[in-house]
């Protein structure tokens, strides 16, 4: 059971209200599935998906921030089938990447389906709750797997991000390995570790310290992409690229830019520039002394994460 407590006060009483799970397991894929990029940072594709002769039907599919189909099951309490049967659609998700396309594209268009990150697909498996043996098998499966744990107080609803797994990233029709770079039309183009790896040492000793930074916060963890460092935990918080040629270091963060005083040459609202990585507010890090004057947005961006 969660060891979450939650309490109502009036006045200088405080009462506790007990956590309970859903009644009946659809109503908790319900709800995630009306509010699913709110709650888990990902978008709503498809609901009970027909697996033809895989058998079954996925409870969710959907496409999380940094382009990565996903799969979603859900439990009302714990049910030891749920990380298998979850495994099981993703290896018929890897086998119809063209069917998830067209299901991309109808959904978020042609151009979200052209960008699917097919490298490390992910598994996000929902439950009331989660066993010590259950945390332990995930990390040896070897696949990107989250296990989230919900209670419902009253009209509140927790969501607790118990374990993650990162998996491994393997090269792609579409996205290649992050230390390896592809060809294009206009020539190759070089993922974000070989732009980190080739940064002259004070701007790597800049990307150690924002590195250090973003991961303070409980629960935090990076992801290589292709073309930024994803930092997050239920959902990405920042985006990081690194850029030699202007000597900066730059922070994407989960900002609305109307709640931001911007200044020139250091924030700026990148949400209708085609920006890579998130679309909010973009920081320009040049020394630690700018990381520490961004340090009031970054926990901004973490809390709503």
């Amino acid at each position: 059971m969660s060891n979450l407590k939650v309490f109502r006060v009036r006045g200088a009483r405080a009462t506790e209200i007990p956590g309970a799970s859903v009644a009946v397991e659809r109503e908790l894929q319900s709800l995630i599935e009306a509010n699913m990029e709110a709650m888990l940072g990902i978008r709503f594709l498809a609901t009970e998906y027909r697996t033809g002769r895989h058998r079954g039907r996925v409870d969710s599919l959907g496409l999380d921030e940094n382009g990565t189909p996903v799969v979603i099951e859900y439990k009302r309490s714990r049910d030891q089938n749920v990380i298998s049967q979850a495994l099981s659609y993703l290896v018929w998700l890897r086998d119809h990447h063209h069917e998830f396309e067209r299901l991309v594209a109808d959904r978020l268009g042609p151009e979200a389906a052209g960008a699917v990150d097919w490298s490390n697909p992910r598994v996000v498996c929902v439950a009331g709750e989660f066993t010590y043996h259950d945390t332990v098998a995930v990390e040896e499966i070897g696949r990107r797997i989250d296990l989230v744990t919900y209670r419902v107080f009253d009209d509140v609803v927790t969501l607790q991000l118990i374990t993650s797994v990162a998996g491994t990233r393997a090269a792609s029709s579409r996205t290649n390995a992050p230390a390896a770079s592809h060809m294009t039309g206009s020539g190759p183009v070089v993922s974000v570790q070989q732009r980190l790896e080739g940064a002259p040492a004070k701007l790597k000793e800049l990307f150690d310290a924002v590195d250090e930074r973003l991961l303070v916060p409980e629960g935090a963890r990076m992801e290589p992409q292709q073309h930024y460092f994803t930092y997050r935990r239920m959902k990405n918080f920042a985006t990081v690229r690194v850029q030699p040629r202007k000597e900066v270091v730059a922070v994407n963060l989960n900002l609305d830019p109307a709640t931001v005083e911007l200044e020139e040459g250091f924030t700026r609202d990148v949400t209708k520039v085609g920006c890579l990585g998130i679309s909010g507010v973009e920081v320009s890090l040049r020394s630690r002394a700018d990381l520490e004057r961004a340090e009031g947005l970054i926990l901004r961006s973490v809390a709503a994460s």
